[in-house]
């Protein structure tokens, strides 16, 4: 029994400090995330029906805007390398069912810097011959740079998205 207790206590803590730094944001407004810009608008609404109940889909729009002076980069050591805190922020909407394989969340991520690599091979008929291919030298987020992204939400009927975002750095 104290280790039901334990663990409840610890998922409602959990639960909450992912939260905690969510803020709320909605329709054509923008807010301020640590120093960058984030807005949120809806492009479209349709009413559909999946699974014989009735639902609102929204085509969102979700965009950042780096207003600080500070530039985020992640450079790479080798190729390939697996990266992945590459996510700048994070909009979450609440009441998305996910539905019809929808999403529930945009992740707006840092660019990729590709690097034009040049190498040498034999081909098939064992002629020395030189290549070209692009490889991910970098992610960065410059001072002005803006990232979008678009995503499908799925809500119950009648019901606004109710999104949240919060920092990913």
């Amino acid at each position: 029994m104290k280790n039901l207790a334990f663990l409840f206590s610890l998922s409602m803590f959990l639960l909450f400090g992912v939260h905690a730094n969510a803020q709320k944001i909605s329709d054509g407004q923008t807010i301020e995330v640590n120093g960058m810009s984030v807005t949120f608008n809806i492009l479209n609404k349709e009413s559909i029906e999946a699974g014989g109940k009735p639902y609102d889909r929204y085509k969102v729009s979700a965009s950042v805007r780096n207003t600080s002076d500070k530039a985020y980069n992640i450079r790479l050591s080798s190729y390939p390398q697996i990266v992945s805190n590459i996510g700048l922020v994070e909009l979450n909407c609440i009441n998305a069912t996910g539905a019809k394989l929808t999403s529930k969340k945009i992740e707006l991520k840092m660019k990729a810097q590709m690097i034009n690599v040049t190498y040498s091979a034999y081909d098939k008929s064992g002629k020395f011959t030189n290549g070209i291919i692009p490889v991910t030298g970098s992610y960065y987020f410059d001072p002005g740079d803006t990232i979008s992204d678009n995503a499908i939400f799925i809500v119950p009927q009648g019901q606004a998205p109710d999104v949240t975002v919060r920092s990913l750095k």
